[in-house]
């Protein structure tokens, strides 16, 4: 299989409704067109959700990072390129390139993906999956972005709470990834995307939360761009962590 044909491409259009009030498109839907396209991509060779959960497995997102030089306009034609890095037992590196209607890369994303059980929730072999034929697809088109790292936080007093609801939840039962990325931007004043645009977005998943749980979140700024936060579910347990740089 040459490399070409290991890498799945998908074109999208920014939509009115899919845009914020800068007529850039948002973050949360460039994620969701992320996850998307690794649906797509992961289906179209035969490892997607439909046949997983047909088996009891789900795929599930554990970090992903996402750095910008510019964002799709309104109306704008742009694609998605996606393709597998690495396959290790229990983890599969999946990267993205974002191309604006012109072809030109205006973005990467990096994401860590594990495949769970549905009945224990806990990590399946990646390389008994169809046989191991999941590492036919791993291909070296590069990804000049860094991995996503450690985020570590020292604030120990929440910023917002949030108590989820049901447009938080999603096919699994549990608050949709994407969401976090809406509750956190939501975190900064309409002046911040004024003023400045994101240029790196990080996520960590630790944890699932649910319907009701109460969301406590804490920000730490880092340096006049850089910013960390931790997102806490009901007054304990971390749920996600992420970093957000301006520019």
């Amino acid at each position: 299989m040459t490399e070409d044909a290991k890498i799945g491409t998908y074109e999208f259009v920014a939509e009115p409704f899919h845009v914020d009030f800068t007529g850039k498109l948002t973050m949360s839907v460039l994620g969701n067109h992320l996850l998307n396209c690794a649906g797509f991509h992961a289906s179209d060779r035969g490892f997607g959700m439909a046949f997983l959960q047909e088996n009891h497995y789900t795929w599930v997102l554990s970090r992903l990072a996402i750095e910008l030089d510019e964002m799709p306009e309104q109306y704008e034609k742009f694609s998605i390129q996606t393709w597998v890095e690495n396959v290790y037992r229990l983890f599969t590196d999946r990267n993205f390139s974002l191309l604006d209607k012109d072809g030109k890369t205006i973005g990467y994303a990096r994401s860590v993906w594990a495949m769970i059980s549905m009945e224990t929730r806990k990590p399946a072999d990646l390389l008994t999956l169809h046989g191991g034929s999941i590492m036919d697809y791993v291909c070296d088109k590069a990804c000049p972005i860094e991995k996503p790292g450690r985020i570590k936080m020292t604030s120990s007093a929440p910023v917002a709470e949030y108590q989820t609801k049901y447009s938080d939840i999603d096919i699994n039962g549990h608050v949709n990834s994407i969401k976090y990325i809406e509750h956190i931007l939501d975190l900064f004043p309409l002046s911040q995307f004024k003023e400045k645009r994101v240029r790196r977005f990080e996520m960590a998943y630790v944890a699932e939360s649910y319907y009701g749980d109460t969301l406590s979140f804490y920000q730490e700024q880092v340096n006049e761009d850089e910013y960390l936060i931790e997102v806490k579910k009901n007054g304990t347990e971390v749920v996600v962590r992420s970093k957000v740089i301006f520019s």
